[in-house]
């Protein structure tokens, strides 16, 4: 059995809206969170991705409210990341209503916590996020934390293949070289990275075109994700589905409601 493609769009969100720009930079406000994510449930949204990208305390309480109005509004799996360190901060989050987290920075300071959320919630719930740019490690790819502002020095096909070990039970792949530039997902990132890895693959950044999230998926990808195309209404997740549909890949076709 063919699993359908997943359209997830992605929240970026800060102090309570949501942002966007491009490479993480020159944010512009784009909307009321709770307001967009229920647009794009009745647009035929597979799924929800936010990212509380402030992620100060503030921010989690913040991002702890807007899951729980999402959550009586919107009848699609909900993601939720950003400033996830422990167990107890997954708890609070699933109990507010997310059906899965994401945790990139927090593991990669101390990757047992990825086994730590697993055993405790099932590999189902965790979601590692990668943010990698294109740099002089062994594979060419080097992960980035806090919002692709600073390196690691770390490999990010050695990392996959780590965090896929100790129990994530999906990679969102953002390519911080193409975030926000609607010039194309990072084919070469994508291809490289599910060539190591079992889980299903998530790409973001840099949907542009139609095109653009077959070629995606052509290079590996098992879901796709993107913002500025639908908060800025370049394409409306109904277009993105016809034309895959039209294209032979498998997607979940939702009547308008």
């Amino acid at each position: 059995m063919t699993l359908s493609v997943r359209i997830i769009p992605c929240l970026d969100v800060t102090d309570g809206r949501v942002v966007k720009g491009v490479n993480f930079t020159n944010l512009v406000d784009a909307g009321d969170p709770v307001e967009m994510a229920s647009v794009y449930g009745i647009e035929g949204a597979d799924e929800l991705t936010f990212l509380d990208i402030s992620a100060s305390v503030v921010g989690r309480e913040t991002t702890l409210d807007v899951v729980r109005r999402t959550a009586e509004q919107v009848f699609i799996p909900l993601t939720v990341g950003g400033g996830i360190r422990s167990v107890q901060d997954v708890d609070r989050l699933l109990r507010a209503g997310a059906d899965k987290i994401s945790i990139n920075t927090s593991a990669i300071a101390r990757p047992e916590l990825i086994a730590e959320i697993a055993d405790r919630f099932g590999a189902q719930v965790l979601v590692l996020s990668v943010d990698a740019r294109r740099a002089r490690t062994e594979s060419g790819f080097e992960v980035t934390t806090h919002g692709g502002r600073e390196g690691t020095d770390i490999d990010a096909l050695a990392w996959v293949e780590k965090a896929c070990a100790l129990g994530v039970g999906e990679i969102l792949l953002n390519s911080m070289d193409a975030d926000g530039t609607r010039a194309g997902y990072d084919i070469g990132m994508i291809t490289a990275v599910r060539a190591v890895s079992k889980v299903p693959l998530i790409a973001s950044g840099g949907a542009g075109t139609l095109s653009d999230f077959a070629a995606a998926l052509d290079a590996g990808a098992d879901a796709l994700l993107a913002a500025s195309v639908f908060h800025f209404g370049i394409h409306r997740i109904g277009d993105v589905k016809n034309y895959l549909t039209s294209h032979n890949y498998p997607v979940r076709v939702t009547s308008p409601k």
